[in-house]
């Protein structure tokens, strides 16, 4: 496989094209990729039902693997992802952190940590009854992430 850049200053638009012989599960990944970090807008490429919905990044909870696959939480729904979470890390935004090996989590909808010295942590949403765990490999580094945001959020203000 080869990658070629052409820069072109004649041309109205950006347009990334993959050219290939054959669609393949190798071409479907880099296309689902290409499609889910688009910078145009802060939407997620999610299914349910056999039907494609486009999530605000900001409306999901968390992330979470699952025997069927990577499930993206918002308050009410769970939606199918198409990608794998260390995919999700390289581009999801600053408010997502991994918090174990089978979950990322949004620290902006975080309304409660019940910590746990001796096993994982127990996470609580705002106006949801949904539970993640932080395992204590990642708590620190969570810890410090949560911090380094409330901060941010604050000098904001």
């Amino acid at each position: 496989m080869r990658v070629l850049l052409d820069i072109d200053k004649d041309i109205e638009e950006d347009v990334i094209i993959i050219k290939a012989r054959t669609y393949n599960k190798e071409i479907e990944k880099y296309y689902q990729l290409l499609c889910h970090t688009k910078n145009n807008n802060n939407n997620l490429v999610l299914y349910q039902n056999k039907k494609e919905y486009l999530i605000d990044y900001q409306d999901i909870i968390f992330f979470e693997t699952d025997e069927d696959g990577i499930y993206a939480h918002t308050i009410k729904e769970a939606y199918l992802c198409k990608l794998k979470l260390y995919e999700l890390e390289h581009i999801l935004p600053f408010s997502f952190q991994r918090i174990s090996k089978s979950a990322i989590v949004n620290i902006d909808h975080i309304y409660s940590i019940e910590r746990n010295f001796s096993s994982s942590s127990l996470i609580k949403f705002y106006d949801s009854n949904k539970e993640v765990y932080v395992s204590r490999k990642y708590y620190k580094i969570f810890k410090e992430k949560m911090i380094r945001q409330k901060l941010a959020l604050k000098n904001d203000i």
